[in-house]
């Protein structure tokens, strides 16, 4: 198939799914298109079924707003016809759904029927698409898609009781490369780290206020008055130096690290103990995900998709949201005894290997050849 993916370029989860997905497809011998405005970050090899076509937006200065959902549209019809292209498949649903649909209008008028599969990602449904301006466009958006995927069960829910969809939503859940994430032999790293054998603790994000990022700290101050310990804090973002000065606070700077973005992140979690995630909204968990095929237990909430992925009382433990005593209090359980921590970290393991990306790369695939082949009669 030749396959042409539309995602944010970025650090975000929808985008490292997106160019995860469309790296393996190209090693399955697919030929994969990538169209957004700079080249996905985590897009850093050749192949040969790898293309990159970027999105330029007019500087007129008539525009206050550079209309990026317009410029995508126009990309994407020279794209599609000009590489033959057999499939639409867009993360993310604003804007990059209305975006397909309206690409979708003008080749028609080519005589091109090009099926866009669009799937949700979690804040395009529960944050944006819940936004009164943006509502109407998700909501003909998804409905106009020839196919839709979730990546869990509770976004699924979630996009059917806020919105009016009469498309049916298929789950395909997130997925990890376990030959990337992995265990990985850095004990000379670590011992920089916890010189004196102290268990790390790892949290990764974008550091924004809806991943709580100051309940990290806070519960990392409650661990190390039990257990001799350190903090990676690992991304960027409009919350760090609120973390920054919290750890100044509390006192616990000095067992702190801020390592801002990361390109190797699964080097650094293969020298950690335990992953934090106090988020107050994840539609799935992929960095907790990715923490587990490192052999990482998680400490969760149990917001939005977590309790599909972290398994209470075997991967991890799942709390409220803002239960940083509770939290603390599990992550101490767990780190205090030698073999119970062996045990949770073989535990995660396990569990990642049930969301492989050579088990979920097949169902988006498959369900590829199904839109492909309802899409027929569009043509007849």
């Amino acid at each position: 198939m030749k396959i042409g993916i539309v995602c944010y370029p970025t650090f975000g989860g929808s985008g490292v799914v997106a160019t995860e997905l469309g790296k393996a497809l190209a090693d399955r011998g697919h030929q994969v298109h990538f169209v957004t405005y700079n080249q996905p970050a985590r897009l850093d090899f050749f192949s040969e079924n790898l293309f990159y076509h970027e999105v330029s937006v007019s500087k007129y200065p008539l525009f206050e707003y550079p209309p990026y959902e317009l410029a995508l549209a126009s990309r994407l019809v020279d794209v599609v016809r000009f590489e033959n292209l057999d499939i639409l498949h867009v993360h993310y649903a604003i804007p990059h759904a209305s975006a397909a649909f309206m690409a979708k209008q003008i080749l028609l008028t080519y005589g091109i029927y090009i099926p866009v599969v669009t799937t949700l990602h979690g804040t395009d449904i529960t944050l944006v698409g819940k936004d009164r301006t943006y509502k109407p466009v998700v909501t003909f958006s998804i409905n106009k898609s020839d196919g839709v995927t979730a990546v869990s069960e509770h976004l699924r829910k979630d996009t059917y009781e806020f919105f009016e969809i009469e498309n049916e939503i298929r789950v395909i859940p997130n997925f990890v490369d376990l030959t990337r994430f992995s265990l990985k032999p850095k004990d000379h790293f670590k011992k920089a780290i916890a010189p004196a054998g102290e268990k790390i603790l790892i949290h990764t994000s974008n550091f924004r206020k809806v991943k709580r990022t100051q309940d990290v700290i806070r519960i990392f101050a409650k661990v190390i008055k039990k257990i001799p310990a350190k903090l990676l804090m690992v991304g960027d973002g409009e919350q760090r130096s609120d973390c920054e000065q919290l750890c100044r606070d509390l006192e616990v700077d000095d067992n702190v690290r801020f390592l801002g973005k990361q390109d190797a992140i699964e080097e650094i979690l293969s020298v950690s103990d335990l992953f934090l995630m106090p988020s107050e909204s994840e539609s799935f968990g992929l960095a907790a995900l990715e923490a587990m095929a490192c052999k990482v237990p998680v400490i969760t909430s149990n917001a939005g998709g977590l309790p599909e992925l972290n398994v209470e009382g075997v991967t991890g433990f799942l709390k409220d949201i803002g239960d940083v005593d509770g939290m603390a209090e599990k992550a101490i359980y767990i780190l205090e005894d030698e073999a119970r921590l062996e045990t949770f970290k073989d535990n995660a393991l396990a569990r990642a290997k049930e969301f492989d990306l050579s088990i979920i790369l097949p169902r988006y695939e498959s369900y590829y050849m199904e839109v492909l082949e309802k899409s027929k009669m569009h043509l007849i």
